[in-house]
C-alpha cells in the first residue's frame, strides 16, 4: 500500500481526458485528491479518504466523491490489495456510482470501464519499473 503515492496516481491518469493533480495528501482516512480534468469541458474531482486499514493478506482504503464531475451524483471506490504469496498481489477497483439519473448511469458505465480497465497494463508497468 505504500506504493499508492501520487507518482502511481499519475502514472494511472487516463490519456483523454488530460489530468492535472491539484492536491494529493495521501491514502489514509483523512486524505484528499483534488483532480482538474482538462479538454473542452474542465471538470473537477475532489474525493475524500473515509477508511483505509490492513492485515497480513489484505490493504485497503475507500475514496468517496466530495466534488463529482458533471454527471456524477455518487461515488464511492474500494481499493484492495490481496496478498497471492511472498512475490504477487492482486489489485481491485470496486466502485459505486451513479449518475443524474438511470439513463445517465447507463451512459457512464462504458467511459468508467474503459477508463479503469486501462489501469491494468499501467499497473504492471508501474511495478515492474520499482524491482
Amino acid at each position: 500500500m505504500e506504493a499508492f503515492d501520487r507518482n502511481l496516481f499519475e502514472a494511472l491518469a487516463p490519456a483523454y481526458p488530460p489530468m492535472e493533480v491539484e492536491r494529493f495528501t495521501g491514502s489514509k482516512t483523512g486524505d484528499e485528491v483534488a483532480l482538474t480534468f482538462k479538454g473542452p469541458l474542465p471538470m473537477k474531482w475532489v474525493s475524500m479518504i473515509t477508511d483505509h486499514g490492513s492485515d497480513s493478506e489484505k490493504a485497503f482504503f475507500i475514496d468517496r466523491g466530495v466534488v463529482l464531475p458533471f454527471g456524477l451524483t455518487y461515488w464511492k471506490h474500494h481499493h484492495i490489495v490481496e496478498k497471492i504469496d511472498a512475490y504477487h498481489s492482486r489489485i481491485i477497483d470496486d466502485m459505486f456510482f451513479s449518475g443524474k439519473n438511470k439513463w445517465h448511469g447507463a451512459l457512464l458505465y462504458p467511459a468508467l470501464y474503459l477508463a479503469f480497465s486501462a489501469r491494468k497494463p499501467k499497473y504492471l508497468k508501474y511495478f515492474r519499473s520499482k524491482r
